[in-house]
């Protein structure tokens, strides 16, 4: 336990709050522990601004269930105890929960400021909940909240990757003095929606606006080429990098490059393009090149490059890089193969991240993983599905059977694809939205390309328009069309 030494004066309220700041950035857990027993034994346990530290300290170090304890525990709470909740719901992916307080927030009467607001609006953003976005935009509006920089690029952001871009665009236009973050969020969100040509527009409005890009400015604009598979654009951005803009490409440029390579099927290029970097290539972007291979069916290339992934290192800590290893195996029925990596994962300790997909009905996250019973619904939710699948078949549904990397029958993987969790989002969102309604859909993976068919064919048979943002991209769905012109 960590005691004052006898020789100095003692901490007091105002000390402790400083400490425990150095504890979170430093990430000393055990540290931080002790001196939050040491306030208790002073009898500062009960100090708002000690309390709210406390919050802040136990969110970033990613102990949020004793972070919560302090927060449940306080008599009173002021706009900076539900705001450092919020952020740490927000940044450890529990937007849900982070939504919910926020309500609680909203009916207790408390008013919010600035960091309440961009916590919530990047809360939204993640989780997709459109509608509590547009109610804190009413709530900034209302309160007079200060359109900031910071506020403003939170609001694009968040109208953009709830897939509502005209309010996007709305609220970059009314913004006068437009600084890089503005200009980039807003640039980002033309790119993500392939509006890749609307993109490299505003990038080059902003330079005859005289605002220099920063590093992420040019990875939004990469990601927009890389969106469209533009080749010689792509190239002309990334070498613009250190010509006109004076920066060193950094490691997320060169990712961009070789994932537009990659996708374009210029598999030797991007190889090579790799081996001549000046820094040392991460699984990411070897990760990249093999996924690549998987799709253009140049299993000889995947093979020889995932020694570069290190399995059987110590390095290797992330469960990415061997679920892309067992997938390869798999795709080309090395079943022995691919057990052997999932024993690795195993003995590793690496658990596969689930799929799961977000919708939002009458301002309620709805989250929903792979054969979800659960769900309050969900007796209806997969009646609703196997009445889909039949209209679709009559429209010349086929399963992609071939995006099933387990050993089982055809009919067993029909099944699998079925229950992905997009599609029993889908099958809600068309149960509970009205008739013409647009259902936007959230999902944490890259879409698989029989779910991708699967909303085609539902735009097409139910006329209906649906959004779904993967961890690439967005797919509009209109008419037995996508946005992304199967290229994603």
């Amino acid at each position: 336990m960590l005691q004052p030494h006898s020789n100095v004066p003692k901490p007091d309220t105002f000390t402790y709050p400083f400490v425990l700041k150095c504890c979170g950035r430093l990430k000393l857990t055990q540290q931080a522990k002790q001196l939050h027993g040491l306030i208790k034994k002073m009898g500062f346990g009960f100090d708002l601004y000690i309390q709210n530290a406390l919050i802040h300290l136990y969110s970033e170090i990613g102990e949020l269930g004793i972070a919560r304890q302090v927060f449940d525990r306080m008599s009173h709470r002021d706009v900076v105890s539900w705001t450092s909740m919020i952020d740490g719901f927000v940044n450890h992916d529990l937007t849900v929960e982070a939504i919910v307080l926020f309500e609680r927030m909203l009916e207790g009467g408390l008013d919010v400021n600035e960091a309440t607001v961009i916590s919530v609006l990047r809360g939204c953003a993640d989780s997709g909940a459109l509608s509590v976005g547009r109610k804190v935009h009413g709530i900034v509006k209302e309160k007079g909240i200060d359109l900031k920089s910071n506020v403003c690029t939170a609001l694009i952001d968040m109208y953009s990757k709830c897939g509502c871009l005209e309010s996007a665009r709305e609220v970059f236009d009314d913004v006068l003095d437009r600084d890089v973050f503005v200009w980039t969020a807003m640039i980002s969100g033309l790119a993500c929606h392939g509006m890749y040509k609307e993109a490299i527009e505003l990038f080059v409005e902003m330079e005859t606006c005289n605002v220099k890009p920063d590093e992420r400015t040019i990875t939004v604009v990469l990601s927009a080429c890389r969106n469209a598979g533009l080749v010689r654009e792509g190239y002309m951005f990334f070498n613009d990098v250190q010509k006109r803009y004076s920066m060193k490409p950094t490691i997320q440029h060169y990712g961009c490059l070789v994932d537009l390579l990659a996708r374009g099927g210029c598999l030797e290029e991007a190889e090579d393009f790799i081996n001549a970097m000046p820094m040392k290539p991460d699984g990411v972007l070897w990760r990249t090149l093999i996924w690549a291979c998987k799709v253009h069916a140049d299993t000889e290339r995947a093979e020889r490059l995932m020694k570069h992934l290190e399995l059987q290192g110590t390095s290797a800590h992330d469960s990415g890089s061997y679920i892309l290893a067992s997938n390869v195996y798999a795709s080309i029925g090395k079943w022995c193969d691919k057990a052997e990596v999932r024993e690795l994962m195993n003995k590793k300790g690496l658990v596969k991240p689930p799929g799961s997909s977000r919708i939002e009905v009458d301002g309620v996250v709805h989250e929903f993983v792979m054969g979800d019973y659960d769900h309050p619904d969900a007796e209806n939710i997969f009646t609703k599905l196997d009445q889909m699948v039949d209209k679709l078949r009559k429209e010349g549904y086929n399963p992609k059977v071939s995006e099933v990397m387990l050993e089982m029958d055809d009919e067993e993987k029909a099944i699998q694809l079925l229950h992905h969790s997009e599609k029993l989002a889908l099958a809600y969102g068309l149960i509970r939205t009205c008739p013409g309604s647009k259902i936007r859909i959230v999902k944490n993976l890259r879409s698989c390309e029989d779910c991708h068919e699967f909303m085609k064919l539902i735009s097409k048979v139910y006329q209906r328009d649906v959004i779904v943002r993967d961890r690439i991209r967005f797919h509009h769905f209109k008419n037995g069309d996508c946005s992304c012109k199967d290229y994603w």
